[in-house]
């Protein structure tokens, strides 16, 4: 499946906008692009596996927060992380 990478989240990735990640749930997919990509999954899970608070996780268009949604090969999974500043 193309993972959409956000731009801060980009250093891991080296730089790519979108990755391919394999799994059958989001839960499966951040697994498997920590493989790819370590400390990826750090920051957007907690130490609880719940979805840091600062990021937002769509399949397809349907925006979820929970790590157990199940997905396909052919859906598109985007990672939105929230910025801030001052």
């Amino acid at each position: 499946m193309k993972v959409r990478i956000p731009t801060p989240l980009r250093s891991y990735t080296a730089n790519a906008s979108v990755v391919e990640a394999h799994g059958a749930t989001v839960a499966d997919v951040l697994a498997d692009l920590d493989q790819q990509f370590p400390g990826l999954r750090f920051r957007m899970v907690d130490e609880q596996e719940h979805l840091r608070q600062h990021m937002k996780v769509w399949v397809n268009q349907e925006l979820t927060r929970d790590l157990t949604t199940v997905v396909n090969e052919t859906d598109e999974l985007t990672i939105m992380q929230a910025l801030s500043g001052g």
